[in-house]
């Protein structure tokens, strides 16, 4: 496996189709799935390549970013494991420069869910994403359905800059419990950690409500707000619930389509996501 740390040491003969999975670090089982997902979409001849880079322009909050899990010897290994062909490590001073003054902005599938309540993070995620398939130039790119609107929004990315990246969207990688895997798990207290399947099961609980022909919005919010809160231990928050449009992400008065329910959730300042299709 190849290590690659700074742009310069970027080869130029990686072995087409090659396949990008775009990581932060603190690999766990999800990520495992996204880097076994690409090997398939590659094949044996074509190229597997990870990048572990913690983008500061997604946060908008310093301490989410100190806090942030760093494992990189680990990710290095489990990357070796899972038989990727290559790994990009820039560090972030090298990969925006100083006075860097240009971002990617995206003005519709962002106005909800996390982009209302995250201001600057999905122009981060545009930004760095552009820069990793303008530098690595990946023929396609594997991202999860946990981040549904990122998912979303990067497919818009693509069809409107005309960029000539193959976008898969892969499901979504639980714990037994249904708690979608996450690096952020890592820094939840033992408390939490065993409550946090709850999120999972209140967008169920809210699913299983089209099999009665339902289409009021309000009722299958209402109803996994309900399965949200009850008996909920103390630092538990709900930073949005809403029911959106699954193509544009935009709020359904009622459900008569393709929907998305998403949840944000705080347990003290560990913040969780989680959606399901309706």
């Amino acid at each position: 496996m190849l290590h690659i740390p700074s742009l310069a040491d970027i080869p130029s003969d990686i072995p087409e189709p090659s396949v990008l999975v775009p990581t932060m670090g603190a690999l766990h089982d999800g990520h495992a799935t996204l880097i076994r997902a690409a090997r398939e979409i590659a094949g044996e001849s074509g190229s597997v390549l990870v990048s572990i880079f913690l983008n500061p322009l997604q946060f908008d909050r310093p301490d989410d970013l100190a806090d942030y899990p760093r494992t990189l010897e680990t990710d290095l290994a489990l990357c070796r494991d899972l038989g990727a062909n290559a790994v990009f490590t820039p560090s972030s001073t090298e990969f925006y420069s100083a006075d860097h003054s240009v971002v990617v902005r995206e003005t519709l599938l962002s106005r909800n869910l996390c982009g209302a309540t995250r201001p600057g993070h999905f122009e981060g995620v545009c930004t760095v994403v552009l820069k990793l398939f303008q530098v690595l130039r990946p023929t396609a790119a594997v991202f999860g359905k946990k981040d549904y609107q990122q998912l979303a929004i990067i497919r818009r990315l693509v069809r409107d800059l005309s960029l000539p990246v193959n976008i898969h969207g892969i499901e979504t990688v639980r714990d037994p419990d249904g708690l979608a895997l996450s690096s952020r798990n890592l820094t939840l207290n033992q408390k939490h950690r065993a409550d946090a399947s709850r999120i999972h099961r209140a967008l169920l609980a809210a699913r299983d409500l089209r099999e009665t022909g339902e289409q009021r919005s309000e009722v299958y919010l209402q109803a996994a707000r309900h399965h949200l809160l009850h008996d909920a231990p103390t630092g538990l928050k709900i930073d949005y619930l809403e029911l959106v449009d699954r193509e544009n992400l935009q709020l359904l008065p009622k459900v008569a389509g393709p929907a998305l329910l998403a949840a944000a959730v705080y347990y003290d300042d560990v913040r969780l996501i989680d959606n399901v299709e309706i």
